[in-house]
């Protein structure tokens, strides 16, 4: 994917009314202006799940639904101690795997998952993380989210992960409109984004989405970087 604005390819074939194309360029404008004070904000913003291989971001993502990254990263060193590799981890019973991730939530679901996709790497890919989006998208327990992640953190491509927080914080901030899907924020927010700044910015959200732009009714938008641009205070 080329460097700088692009539009996906449902909004290309669309043909925007004068109306709409006014709306997409004062998007993106916002959307440089956030870009650029989140990251003087947060300079040094990244990934908050601990890893030091590939294949161990896509155990920790899986291992994060619906559980803080604190805990994964707790979690996954006694996994990592009995299961050191792809191989291992792939040969592991699920049920041993579901005993170790059990304090993650939905222990279950997410050992089968991390068993299966490892077994996928191991058989198919030799232990190596696939660098192609749809073959993440391919692995077992993988979403668009994840497969996201990976294309960023990993292989610096550009990526957009829609988690909660960028879907929070975009809506509050007037970058989508009511838009709720991931998929949906996902693709509107590559009408706007400059590919090359998709992933850090996300992260930047997350940490933003924590300190100040919480879940609460009443956010701290008093010390709000973002006070007098964000949509929810003009």
């Amino acid at each position: 994917m080329a460097k700088g604005n692009v539009v996906n390819k449902k909004t290309a074939k669309k043909k925007l009314t004068a109306k709409e194309k006014r709306l997409l360029v004062r998007k993106r404008e916002l959307a440089l202006q956030i870009i650029a004070r989140l990251k003087e904000e947060y300079p040094d913003a990244g990934c908050t799940l601990d890893y030091n291989q590939a294949w161990k971001l896509l155990v920790s993502v899986r291992l994060a639904a619906q559980c803080t990254d604190a805990r994964v990263n707790i979690v996954v060193e006694g996994l990592y101690q009995k299961y050191p590799s792809v191989a291992a981890l792939a040969a592991a019973p699920p049920e041993d795997i579901e005993r170790i991730v059990k304090p993650c939530g939905l222990g279950h679901t997410k050992a089968r998952d991390i068993s299966a996709c490892m077994k996928v790497l191991h058989e198919q890919y030799h232990d190596q993380v696939p660098d192609n989006f749809q073959a993440l998208l391919a692995l077992p327990g993988v979403g668009r989210k994840s497969a996201n992640l990976i294309m960023g953190d990993v292989f610096g491509k550009p990526a957009i992960v829609t988690d909660t927080h960028c879907i929070r914080l975009t809506n509050r901030m007037g970058l989508v409109d009511g838009i709720k899907e991931p998929k949906k924020v996902e693709m509107a927010l590559w009408d706007i984004v400059p590919p090359e700044e998709g992933s850090d910015f996300c992260h930047r959200l997350v940490y933003h989405g924590r300190e100040v732009c919480t879940a609460r009714t009443k956010p701290y938008c008093d010390k709000c970087c973002l006070n007098d641009i964000c949509s929810k205070n003009i």
